[in-house]
């Protein structure tokens, strides 16, 4: 596969997983604001540091407004669909007719003429609309085309933007609400709690496993070592090891050992990882080292497939 063919692939589904996952973010925060006693200036400074942006609204726009539209920058809903839209637009002979249809008519519909209308009349109806065609495209992709190399860059690109999308959330949150205390959760606490997970549609298989008495340090659990749910770090961390594996193996052997070796990595210290311990060494450094791990096998992807030089590619 040509490397600006995998390159777009990857990106084009690292874009709409970044998409799909902030309008559940500003979704669940939206309907926080209406229950909670946080400020709402505290809670969305906390939402945008969540999601690892690092620019600020413009003055006079809501926060909500602007990481759902702002156009300067590829953090938006809408930058993000589009960004993902001209990724696709580069490789229409890679996917299918489906995936293309689904794709345009998500990026029409966050870019319509009724938009405004549209979001101020019901924002939360706007961003369920985004989550259901953004779940609708990864149904398609699976369906309609081929598991070959390009579908194995595409599993890569959601799960690597998922993986540390949730270290970067989970992250933000523990810091706003320790789970180190012993203290008993209060209403305003507990309703943070229950975001958390909504935030990561993990609320009900939550309670599930769990069932609903809410503790940070099973909540941590959960969204970090559970191998069976799909918006956990390690189911994530998991499908990443699998699919790089199944890539053919590149033209450097050194890339592809330093691929093969850092996903192992990443996923042994996941597989093997017990809460109790993570917790006592402290969960923002291992959080942390989660986040730098993925920008390594971001790096690794990059070497080993995209931008490697031209004289291994020319057997040099």
């Amino acid at each position: 596969m040509l490397s600006r063919v995998a390159d777009n692939l990857y990106w084009m589904s690292r874009y709409l997983e970044r998409a799909e996952h902030t309008a559940r973010l500003v979704d669940v925060h939206l309907n926080l604001t209406l229950d909670s006693s946080v400020a709402p200036e505290q809670r969305w400074t906390r939402v945008i540091a969540s999601l690892g942006v690092t620019a600020k609204p413009p003055h006079g726009t809501g926060a909500p407004e602007f990481l759902t539209f702002d156009a300067t920058g590829r953090c938006s809903i809408v930058s993000c669909i589009a960004a993902a839209r001209e990724n696709a637009g580069q490789v229409r002979e890679q996917t299918s007719s489906e995936m293309w249809q689904e794709l345009n008519r998500l990026f029409h519909s966050v870019r319509g003429p009724d938009v405004e209308k549209q979001w101020i009349a019901d924002p939360h109806e706007f961003l369920l609309q985004v989550k259901a065609r953004a779940h609708l495209f990864q149904g398609v992709t699976d369906s309609t085309m081929n598991h070959d190399e390009g579908w194995r860059f595409i599993q890569l690109g959601r799960f690597i933007e998922r993986a540390g999308a949730l270290a970067t959330l989970l992250d933000a949150h523990f810091r706003a609400f320790p789970a180190e205390s012993e203290t008993t959760i209060g209403l305003a606490e507990h309703l943070e709690w229950i975001g958390l997970l909504r935030s990561c549609t993990a609320f009900e298989p939550y309670c599930k496993v769990y069932t609903a008495d809410l503790k940070p340090e099973r909540i941590a659990e959960f969204l970090l070592l559970n191998d069976t749910f799909p918006h956990s770090v390690r189911f994530a961390v998991d499908r990443i090891q699998t699919s790089a594996q199944a890539l053919p193996e590149a033209s450097s052997r050194k890339a592809t050992t330093r691929l093969t070796r850092l996903t192992g990595k990443l996923r042994a210290a996941l597989n093997f990882g017990s809460i109790d311990e993570i917790i006592d060494a402290g969960l923002h450094p291992y959080l942390d080292s989660i986040r730098r791990q993925c920008l390594q096998i971001h790096d690794a992807i990059r070497e080993a497939y995209i931008d490697y030089p031209v004289q291994i590619a020319a057997g040099a």
